[in-house]
């Protein structure tokens, strides 16, 4: 199952309590990227380097130098033996992993763990290019949106639970050119696929996203029940 979207469309959440209902694994791609470019900060690599950056995701792509696991509050995510769960999740760099994420080389070092993880299954992975690039075959594919404001207005009041105050405008403004790099990065654009159910959150509730999903998840697992049985 792959859910693309923009950033504060409510992926995670929504990712991980459909996991919840479906008995699925949950996979935070986006967590991958974020800690290629908490990394490149952590060790005073330019973001402009990009080889630099590329040695930094080719090493981050070897077996156990990344580890994903649940928590009570998403995804614990441990770089090199150290749990950066919250770390990634600064400001800062989500703005550096929207950049570094356009590189070919950390996407090319990415992809194959990406593909893995999902490998077997029974998976909900979420990101900008899943269902697009990652798994172009999956089995449920939806891309979760929702207008540039209300996601200014959740990710603003996200940051100010840890303790950053920075104005609606601001988050709005930076919201806004995330969707523009995003959107027209030369490799792996954020893109909604063809077969892919558009979810507009902006007046749903999360409860409302969830069963949307979780229906439709549940009726192609019926249809390829049936066709299963017919062959």
């Amino acid at each position: 199952m792959a859910i693309d979207g923009p950033a504060g469309a409510g992926k995670s959440t929504v990712t991980r309590r459909v996991a919840e209902r479906l008995g699925y694994t949950r996979v935070d791609t986006g967590a991958l990227y974020r800690a290629v470019a908490w990394l490149t900060i952590e060790r005073g690599v330019h973001l402009d380097d990009v080889a630099g950056v590329a040695r930094i995701a080719r090493e981050l792509a070897e077996p156990g130098a990344i580890a994903l696991g649940p928590s009570s509050e998403g995804t614990k995510i441990t770089v090199l033996g150290r749990d950066v769960s919250t770390d990634i999740r600064a400001q800062q760099v989500g703005l550096a992993a929207s950049q570094t994420s356009q590189l070919p080389e950390v996407r090319a070092a990415l992809l194959d763990m990406q593909r893995e993880l999902g490998r077997d299954g029974g998976v909900v992975l979420e990101g900008r290019d899943i269902g697009s690039v990652v798994f172009p075959d999956a089995e449920a594919k939806f891309f979760l949106t929702a207008s540039s404001r209300v996601r200014a207005e959740r990710r603003r009041a996200e940051l100010l639970e840890r303790g950053d105050a920075p104005s609606l405008e601001q988050v709005q403004s930076e919201v806004e050119e995330r969707d523009r790099r995003d959107s027209l990065r030369s490799v792996a654009p954020l893109v909604r696929a063809d077969d892919a159910v558009l979810v507009d959150s902006s007046e749903l509730g999360i409860d409302q996203v969830v069963e949307t999903m979780v229906a439709r998840v549940q009726a192609v697992a019926a249809e390829l029940a049936q066709r299963n049985a017919r062959a």
